[in-house]
């Protein structure tokens, strides 16, 4: 899911691509398996990495176009993203996970860097309050035209807080993380979840409100992986 990482917490690993090699500060990581989660998240091998110095609309995310028709932009950037993966072998570089255990990294597709691409072709914001690295990339995006910039569209980071806001006045303690169990394991979602609304809470069986990701990540609970 494309939410907000709070800065970079503790080291984590290099990982690269097809093949494993043995060195003496940092690990390679064969990726056999790569999924795209929403437009900014990727699970390579198991481990969630959250591209780096962008933020793009959450799954539940709707925007306009130019028409003024609405649309799913937060799916469209997840399409964008899958489809950009098929271009090359992908590879990921980082060396620092956040509050929620995510490595936070700089993709490739072969030699497409996934992060700039995401932004330039409009299906994702410079997560500017964090880094400036694709800052001119999102100017150009938005003089053209490109994706989001096309209709009007709401910054994830506005969208996640008015979220936030309306689920909170409602939940017990103002605590709207929703922490369920189903077969899949512990499950927590938060209000700009796809399945936010249609999740309930059975506190008999285990089930609990959570105040914050990180709050529910120390319980052992996870997000959805799509």
């Amino acid at each position: 899911m494309g939410s907000v990482y709070p800065g970079a917490v503790k080291p984590a690993l290099w990982l690269f691509a097809f093949t494993i090699i043995a060195v003496s500060q940092t690990q390679q990581i064969q990726a056999a398996d790569v999924r795209v989660v929403d437009g900014d998240t990727l699970v390579v091998n198991g481990e969630r990495v959250r591209l780096e110095g962008i933020d793009a609309p959450e799954l539940a995310q709707t925007c306009l176009t130019s028409a003024g028709k609405s649309y799913r932009c937060g799916l469209t950037a997840k399409e964008h993203l899958q489809s950009l993966i098929k271009q090359g072998y992908v590879t990921c570089r980082g060396d620092e996970t956040d509050a929620y255990d995510r490595i936070i990294a700089t993709c490739f597709s072969g030699k497409k860097n996934l992060n700039k691409a995401m932004v330039a072709d409009g299906h994702a914001y410079a997560f500017l309050r964090y880094s400036d690295a694709y800052r001119t990339e999102q100017e150009m995006a938005r003089l053209n035209g490109a994706g989001l910039w096309a209709g009007i569209a709401e910054a994830p980071w506005d969208f996640r807080q008015q979220k936030w806001q309306v689920a909170g006045s409602k939940a017990p303690a103002g605590c709207p993380i929703k922490g369920n169990i189903s077969a899949r394991g512990r499950i927590y979602h938060t209000p700009w979840s796809p399945h936010y609304s249609r999740t309930r809470i059975n506190e008999a069986a285990g089930e609990r409100w959570f105040c914050s990701e990180e709050e529910a990540v120390a319980a052992g609970w996870r997000s959805p992986l799509s």
